[in-house]
Parts: C-alpha cells; sequence; structure tokens
C-alpha cells in the first residue's frame, strides 16, 4: 500500500503541476528555435524542445498508468463493497464524495449531500473535526479507527486510505455485547461520570433513559450548580424539569459518579418500597423520623454502622459525640436552622472504632417531614486529625512544663537556700532543727517534681556517657529486687554482645526503675518481671504509633510482666504528664512522662504493647554508639567537692533579677568570707565594671533575664577583664544554652535549684 501510495504521487496536484510546467518549457523552446537567425541557436533550442516533449511524453505516460491502477483498485474496493452491510464511502481529500454503497444510502440517504461532513451533520455533534482527525491519522499509518457515542448509539468509523487522493471510509454500528458489561452501563442505577472541569464523560443506559439524551456538561443536566450529594435537586429531561435525589462518590483520577435517583416523597414507611432504589447506592443512606427513628436504610449504612444498624433504632444510638443533643440536632434540620451541614461523629460500635461525617436533608414524607442521612467514612481523616492534635498538645503541655518548671526553681532555690541559712544557725538540739530539715527535705521533693517536668519537657541538664547496658543493669539490680518486694520476682536476660550506647546514667537508671516500679503495681498478687537486652538492626525505618524509627542499630530493653494490663483507649495516653490509672495518693502520674522525656531527649524511642489480662511490654530503642566515642570537652560541666570549703576571700560579682535568690546567694558567699556586689540586671553589671580600678575574681550570673542575657553580657565584659571566671546558673537545662557558654573560657553551670554547699563549692572550685 505504501508504495502504491508513493508512484501515485505522480497523478496529483503535484503531478499536474509539473507535466503543465514541461509542456510550457517544450513549447516555448520550439518557439525560440524556429525564430532564431542563428544555425547553431536554433539547433539548440530545438534540441531542448525535443528534450522536454520527451520528458512531457514520459510523464504523460506514467500518469496514465497510475490513474488506471487507482481506477482499477477503486474499482475493485467498489465491487467488494458495494453488497456491503456496512456503509461505506470512497472519499477524495477534501471529503467530495465519489462513490457510496447502497447500505449508506439507506441509511444516511442518496445523492443529496456531496461531502461526507454533510452526510454525518445528522448524526454526530461535530463531524468536520472527527473526520478530520481520523483522515490525518490514516493519511499517516494508513488506516483510523475510533468508537463515537451518537444521537442513535455507539458507532465505530474508520478511515482507509487507498490513494494519496482517495480514501475508504466505513461506518460500523457497535453491536450490544451479550457478555460482562462494565459496572457503569450494567448498573440498573441512573449514574453519569463527571470530569474534573464538570464535563460528562460517559452516561450509562439507565442514565439516557432518565434524561432522554446525551449531555455534556453538568450545567446543560443541573438547574442549578452546585450540587449537594444527598438532596432532591432539578434536572432538565427531554420530558421536561424533573426532580431526583443525587447521589456521588469519587471515582478516582479526579472523576465523580452522581447517581440520579427517585425522590422518596410519598414512601410508605411500613412497605418503603420506594428505598428499594437505594440499596446497591454505594453512599451509606439512612431514613430517620423527625424524632430520629430509623425508617429506612441501605446495604452499605448497614455495612458502616453494623448489626446495631435497625429499623426504629433512635439515632443516639448509632453515634455519639456531636457535643450537644441530636434531637436538637435534627430539630435544627427540620427547622431549616443548620449553619454547619455536616458534623463528624464516632459510631457505637465496639469492634472498632470508626467516625463518620454526616450530613442531615430535609425531605416530604407525606404529611410528615423526614431526613435523609448522608453517611461518609472519615475515620481516616479523624485519626490523622488526632496525630496532629496529640503532636500539638504534647507540644503544648512540653512548653508549659518547661516554663513552669523554671519559675519553680527560683522560688525553690530561694526555699531551700534560707533554709540552709537558718540551719546553720541551729543544731540539731534546738527545738526549730527539725521544722527546718521537713522544710528542706519537701523543698528537695519539689525539686525532683520539677525534675520529672524538665525531663519530659527534655530541658533536663544530661551528663551522658559511653554505657553498656548490662553493666548499668547489674550495678542497679540490688535496687531493684529491693523495689519489687518479695511477692515479685526479676528476671534479667542479656545478649551475649551488647554495643554501648551514650546515655546519662543517672537518668537510664531512673528510666527503669519507674518501668519496674509500674510493673511491680500491675501485679498486686505477684508474677514476674522480665528484662530483656538485645542488639536489633532495622534494615527499614520502624514506623509504629505515629513515630518513624530510622534504619540503623539499637540496643533495645525491653520489661515486660503479667499483669493487668492497659485499656486500649488510656495506650496513647500513658506518657503524658500527670495521667495515671492509680488511685489518688498512690502516684503523681510523671513516672512514665518522665521517662519518655529522658529517652527521648537521649535520642531514644519508647514504644507500649498492652493486653487488658495479660500484661504490658514497654520497649526501649537505644542507638548503638558507633566506633570509639569521642571525648568531648565539656567547660560547662562542674561536679562540686564533698563537704564545705573553708575561708575564702575574692570579690564576686553576682548578677541575678529574681530578688530572693540574690538575697540567699549573696548572704550565703558572704558567710564564706567572699566580698559579693550585687546587681539586678546585666546592664547594672555592665555600668559596676565601668570602674576600672575595681577588681573582679568571679562572674556569679543568671543566664535568662530581661534585657540582655547572662552570656551576651558576660562576653562583652571579658574583653576588658579576660582573666575573670564565670559561674552560670539558671533554672532551664544547660543544653538551651550550651553552644554559646561552650564558647566562653572559664565557666561552669550550676542548675537551679542549688543549696548553699552547691554555690559556695562551685565558687570555691573556681577560684582554686
Amino acid at each position: 500500500m505504501r508504495q502504491d501510495v508513493r508512484h501515485s504521487a505522480v497523478g496529483g496536484h503535484a503531478g499536474q503541476g509539473r507535466l503543465w510546467l514541461l509542456g510550457l518549457l517544450s513549447t516555448a523552446a520550439a518557439g525560440l528555435a524556429l525564430r532564431s537567425t542563428e544555425v547553431a541557436i536554433a539547433i539548440g533550442f530545438t534540441v531542448s524542445a525535443i528534450t522536454f516533449g520527451l520528458i512531457l511524453l514520459g510523464y504523460l505516460g506514467l500518469d496514465l498508468r497510475t490513474k488506471a491502477r487507482d481506477q482499477a483498485r477503486s474499482a475493485g474496493v467498489t465491487d467488494f463493497i458495494a453488497d456491503d452491510a456496512t456503509p461505506s464511502f470512497i472519499v477524495a481529500t477534501d471529503r467530495q464524495i465519489l462513490y457510496r454503497n447502497q447500505a449508506a444510502e439507506v441509511q444516511f440517504g442518496g445523492q443529496q449531500e456531496e461531502t461526507l461532513a454533510g452526510v454525518l451533520q445528522t448524526h454526530f455533534s461535530n463531524p468536520v473535526g472527527l473526520l478530520y482527525r481520523l483522515q490525518s491519522r490514516a493519511a499517516v499509518s494508513g488506516t483510523a479507527r475510533e468508537e463515537v457515542i451518537t444521537r442513535k448509539g455507539p458507532v465505530r468509523i474508520s478511515a482507509h486510505q487507498l490513494s494519496v487522493e482517495r480514501f475508504l471510509w466505513r461506518i460500523d454500528p457497535v453491536p450490544a455485547r451479550d457478555g460482562v458489561r462494565s459496572a457503569q452501563e450494567s448498573m440498573a442505577l441512573p449514574m453519569v461520570m463527571v470530569g474534573r472541569s464538570g464535563a460528562i464523560l460517559f452516561m450509562n443506559d439507565a442514565a439516557r433513559t432518565v434524561v432522554g439524551d446525551r449531555v455534556k456538561s453538568l450545567d446543560r443536566l443541573f438547574i442549578s450548580l452546585p450540587i449537594t450529594p444527598g438532596t432532591v435537586t432539578e434536572i432538565t429531561t427531554a420530558a421536561g424539569n424533573r426532580q431526583v435525589l443525587v447521589g456521588e462518590i469519587e471515582a478516582g483520577a479526579n472523576r465523580r459518579a452522581i447517581y440520579l435517583l427517585p425522590p422518596p416523597e410519598g414512601a410508605n414507611p411500613a412497605t418503603d418500597l420506594g428505598w428499594e432504589s437505594f440499596q446497591d447506592l454505594p453512599v451509606p443512606l439512612i431514613k430517620l423520623g423527625p424524632d430520629g427513628t430509623v425508617l429506612a436504610f441501605n446495604r452499605m449504612a448497614a455495612k458502616l454502622l453494623g448489626v446495631s444498624l435497625r429499623r426504629k433504632a433512635h439515632l443516639s444510638q448509632l453515634m455519639e459525640g456531636l457535643g450537644r443533643s441530636i434531637s436538637d440536632w435534627l430539630d435544627d434540620s427540620l427547622a431549616g436552622r443548620l449553619v454547619q451541614k455536616s458534623e463528624f461523629l464516632r459510631l457505637t460500635r465496639t469492634d472498632q472504632e470508626i467516625f463518620v461525617q454526616v450530613s442531615l436533608n430535609r425531605i416530604s414524607d407525606g404529611e410528615e417531614p423526614a431526613l435523609i442521612a448522608v453517611l461518609q467514612d472519615a475515620t481516616e481523616l479523624k485519626s490523622l486529625e488526632a496525630q496532629f492534635v496529640q503532636s500539638q498538645k504534647m507540644q503544648a503541655i512540653g512548653q508549659l512544663a518547661g516554663g513552669v518548671a523554671h519559675d519553680f526553681n527560683n522560688l525553690l532555690t530561694a526555699i531551700s537556700g534560707h533554709c540552709d541559712l537558718l540551719l546553720l544557725r541551729h543544731d540539731q538540739g534546738d527545738p526549730d532543727f527539725s521544722d527546718l530539715v521537713q522544710i528542706n527535705q519537701n523543698a528537695n521533693r519539689a525539686a525532683a517534681l520539677v525534675g520529672q517536668l524538665l525531663a519530659f519537657s527534655r530541658k533536663q541538664t544530661l551528663r551522658p556517657e559511653t554505657l553498656n547496658m548490662r553493666d548499668t543493669l547489674a550495678d542497679l539490680t540490688h535496687l531493684l529486687n529491693r523495689l519489687v518486694g518479695e511477692k515479685v520476682t526479676l528476671t534479667l536476660s542479656h545478649d551475649p554482645v551488647l554495643a554501648p550506647i551514650r546515655a546519662d546514667k543517672r537518668q537510664l537508671e531512673q528510666v527503669l526503675m519507674n518501668l519496674v516500679v509500674n510493673a511491680r503495681d500491675a501485679m498486686p498478687a505477684g508474677g514476674e518481671i522480665r528484662i530483656v537486652t538485645e542488639v536489633s538492626t532495622l534494615e527499614q525505618p520502624l514506623e509504629r504509633d505515629r513515630v518513624s524509627v530510622p534504619a540503623g542499630r539499637y540496643v533495645t530493653v525491653q520489661v515486660n510482666d503479667d499483669g493487668t494490663g492497659i485499656p486500649r483507649d488510656r495506650l496513647q495516653k500513658v506518657f503524658e504528664p500527670f495521667f495515671t490509672t492509680k488511685r489518688t495518693g498512690e502516684g503523681t502520674g510523671l513516672g512514665l512522662s518522665t521517662a519518655y522525656g529522658i529517652v527521648k531527649q537521649t535520642g531514644g524511642f519508647i514504644f507500649v504493647d498492652s493486653e487488658v489480662g495479660r500484661g504490658t511490654s514497654f520497649i526501649l530503642y537505644f542507638p548503638v554508639l558507633e566506633g570509639q566515642p569521642t571525648t568531648v570537652s565539656r567547660a560547662s560541666v562542674s561536679q562540686p567537692e564533698e563537704g564545705l570549703p573553708q575561708r575564702s576571700d575574692g570579690v564576686i560579682l553576682l548578677v541575678e533579677d529574681e530578688a530572693p535568690v540574690r538575697a540567699f546567694a549573696s548572704r550565703a558567699l558572704r558567710l564564706r568570707g567572699y566580698t559579693v556586689l550585687e546587681a539586678e540586671s546585666a546592664e547594672a553589671a555592665l555600668k559596676t565594671l565601668e570602674d576600672k580600678e575595681l577588681v573582679i575574681d568571679v562572674f556569679v550570673t543568671d543566664v535568662v533575664m530581661p534585657g540582655m542575657d547572662g552570656p551576651s553580657w558576660v562576653r562583652q565584659a571579658l574583653k576588658q577583664r579576660p582573666d575573670v571566671r564565670v559561674v552560670f546558673v539558671s533554672g532551664y537545662a544547660e543544653d538551651n544554652f550550651g553552644e554559646e557558654q561552650s564558647k566562653i573560657p572559664n565557666s561552669v553551670f550550676l542548675p537551679k535549684p542549688f543549696s548553699l554547699t552547691d554555690l559556695t563549692n562551685t565558687v570555691h572550685n573556681q577560684l582554686h
């Protein structure tokens, strides 16, 4: 076919142009030869005229041969399609009809139309564009076909290239398929498939029957847009406007399937025959009476709500969490007072937690109004919302805990400090001595509680070191055995080769003690607590409990018990501060939140699994310390020496914005023989240092103050006094400003609350 097409180019318009040009050249050369007086020139023109004439004769012969072959081929095709039952046309490139068979004359009429577009215009909405598209494709590949929906049903139109100037067009009606039909076509419910722009991509047979014609866009089908699923609205049909109940589901690829259902007006609630139309609709629907009683429902609603959905059940028995009375909600819906058209509620199913988005729509049911509830499963959406809310809540609690802890540390520093001053003036025989000891002990207990808040908010000062979990547990075993008592057995199991980790040993011991004490309390009748350590390698990130654990090597610690377990609804709250399942006075609810904060601040992860009646398992992941641990110089860490230092001398510049703390620290240092200069702000301290004759040995300064902070004013002061040593004090964790402090030479950090001994020892160590 392609070779014949190339040869047939001679008979085309380009070939005719060449024949005309050759004839003109031959005639011109002959005329010039006759008119020329020079013999040589006349001979030259004569030869040219003869040459052009021979070429012209050759082209004429080839053209006649090509035309004869094309006519023979067309005649053969004509004979072949003459009695074919499929309407067929032989058409020129300009779509002028050269031949049509008998089937085409019967279906599309006689010789009235001279072009194929004119013949098809009563059957196709845009025949010109369709014919141009198919002819262009057929000119490239030799054939092209396309299935088109027409007013009389689907047809398949095809184009076959016979030559450059001729095409064979065939129009085959698509027969009804007896086999398996598509879900949309076999659906008894009227359905239209709609694209992103509102164009109607497909209408099934039931929809075409309802509408009476094929519609191309939603605005030509619905009287008003946008449409609201679950509501009764009007559509335009061939028989006039008609009311339908609209249902809608997502069909993927930005498409929507819209169902046109008969409105349930006048249906009898006893028999509810009209409701049968809704049974196969893939949208959960419930029909409610004015009082919220279920009158009818479809299969999707029964599947979503479970066995609790039945006739005459009340809506309040099926779902909860509205925040107000369901009856009030129904009354507002009937009266048209709803501002928010849909609500999110939780189903009362006991086997699984499901959230639904419910829209109520008022309909007329005889003399009494009714409601149609359109439901949509919103469990995944609410789960994502819960994750976000939980994350925001934990962050807010952490910020609150950190801020409260800072203020409490200042108060506790003043309380315990002045108590220390009083204890220095009373011996054990004094009647007030025992009262002062009680004040001091309770201040220390309060400081420990504040420390737990700081641990949860991950603002505690940690002293990380390289640890082996086997050695850490070995040192702690004696204390743990005393904690569990005689009824509970403690069993330890270790991996033969445990990799090192980096953590604060004291804080890690507190985590393990908290977990063991909780396990003991969960087994009041006795049992066994099993602590298992091993090295685990995660080839892929571990996704669980809304957390992603990166791939790598971890040392895991499991603390298992056979206790009462934790209910599923409380499992996600166990790490929140002050949440406890114990009775009043048995716990503060800070144990697990402290463990959570310490593990997170260490760079690890903690998870919990529990089943009521079968026990609980906590598992901790700590990253393995790869390679040789590097020794980090921590100029900010100072371990005060035990006991009270001897009286000393030196000049101390004390900068503290809290007056009670400043008063206590000043008296404590003066009792040890130091000369103390006080300043209530950084600006006041710099003003004092303007006296060049003043010699200062140590700066003792708070970190967080109104105006200029501690590190900022110290850096400025050290430019003129580089040899002065520095003691930073703060109720916040050292990590909050560790980078800044590490750049200041000869500086140490003393966390609040500190005692008289802590303060004087730290200053003494800095001077000596």
